[in-house]
């Protein structure tokens, strides 16, 4: 099992430990619902260091990654970032991932060349670099896997520009979300501040040298000290990106799963000229409709749905099956996502949960189930 730069931190913190994607990570330190409701109403933070990040650089680099991902790329300036996915070809998802266009650094910065990163799950690295470098043959592109020496903190909530602002001579105001900026941070060089995260409670994503992180993780806390900063595992984490409705790999998506069964049409350019896997189904999928959705739903009930359970129609036809579940902190509510067919993906629409012997009521809402900061 490996460790984070952050390891002896979280254990000298008192963090529950756990396995996640090969690595030894922090759970929870007090608790899932007194860190969520830290990153909610003030700031949080989070080791995401076990997240894989790969460079692509080259002639073709722009062209090669509107081949293997579904989003335009065409359209990302030097210091903005993208959410997309990377389709496989039976119209499936190999992972979903964030792209950077990096080329305003200019030590990045070759005649000709374009340069991006990207940030893929954990339990993917493996799987994302084979397939990438299988899609690469016959680009003029070179790719770096730099996974290994880059650590990774999200400082989340919205008092997170005043935890942090301090430590960089960057005005963090002025970045816009879905952007970023390169510089100095906590006394170190060449550190990616991103307005990106996984809470919906705004905040940023620092990215580092391993051998810098526990000097930026300190100083982050000592300068945060004043608005009650707090670190955040990975309990929190599922539960705040499960209010907002964003979908996690493994559970929500998959290889076998549509983006636009899962809601991420958004992501899936249809229109841009470059063919990418799947785009010839995705198309047929966008002009015959999806047979099935992923929606949210609330219970009315105090157990929790858990991924695997079956859903039901009132009539007891079996509709679909749950892939996230957990109590929302927020509404002290249970709460969980799930694929449907389409004629029950309706808001308002009363489906059944089955947890073992027991059957729940649920009710299917629009995705947020919350609105932080309102």
């Amino acid at each position: 099992m490996k460790n984070t730069p952050l390891t002896e931190r979280h254990i000298a913190l008192g963090a529950k430990m756990a396995e996640f994607a090969g690595y030894n990570m922090p759970i929870s330190y007090s608790s899932i619902t007194d860190e969520h409701r830290a990153v909610r109403t003030s700031v949080g933070v989070f080791d995401v260091s076990h997240m894989g990040e790969f460079i692509v650089r080259g002639k073709e680099a722009t062209i090669f990654l509107q081949s293997a991902t579904s989003n335009d790329v065409g359209k990302l300036k030097p210091g903005e970032v993208q959410y997309s996915c990377m389709p496989n070809k039976k119209g499936g998802i190999v992972d979903d991932l964030l792209v950077y266009r990096l080329d305003d650094a200019p030590e990045m910065t070759v005649a000709g060349e374009q340069s991006y990163m990207l940030v893929v799950n954990a339990s993917n690295e493996t799987k994302d670099w084979r397939w990438l470098r299988r899609l690469a043959r016959g680009f003029e592109v070179k790719l770096q896997n730099i996974s290994a020496k880059t650590g990774l903190i999200a400082v989340q909530g919205p008092k997170a520009i005043d935890a942090l602002q301090k430590l960089t001579e960057i005005d963090l105001k002025s970045i816009p979300y879905y952007n970023f900026r390169r510089g100095r941070f906590a006394g170190c060089n060449n550190v990616i501040i991103s307005a990106t995260g996984y809470t919906g409670s705004g905040g940023f994503e620092i990215y580092a040298k391993n051998k810098d992180l526990v000097k930026i993780w300190d100083k982050v806390f000592k300068n945060g000290e004043k608005w009650g900063i707090k670190p955040a595992g990975l309990g929190a984490r599922d539960t705040l990106r499960l209010e907002m409705g964003y979908c996690l790999y493994g559970n929500d998506i998959d290889d076998k799963t549509s983006p636009l069964e899962a809601g991420l049409g958004w992501i899936t350019k249809l229109n841009k000229v470059e063919e990418f896997p799947s785009k010839a189904r995705f198309l047929k999928q966008k002009a015959d409709g999806v047979k099935r959705r992923l929606v949210g739903f609330i219970v009315n009930d105090r157990r929790v749905p858990r991924h695997g359970y079956e859903i039901e129609s009132r009539r007891g036809a079996k509709i679909g099956v749950v892939t996230s579940g957990t109590h929302s902190p927020t509404l002290d509510k249970p709460i969980g996502t799930g694929y449907v067919k389409v004629k029950y993906a309706l808001p308002g629409t009363t489906i059944m949960v089955i947890a073992g012997g027991k059957k729940l009521e649920a009710v299917v809402t629009k995705v947020p189930f919350v609105t932080p900061g309102v």
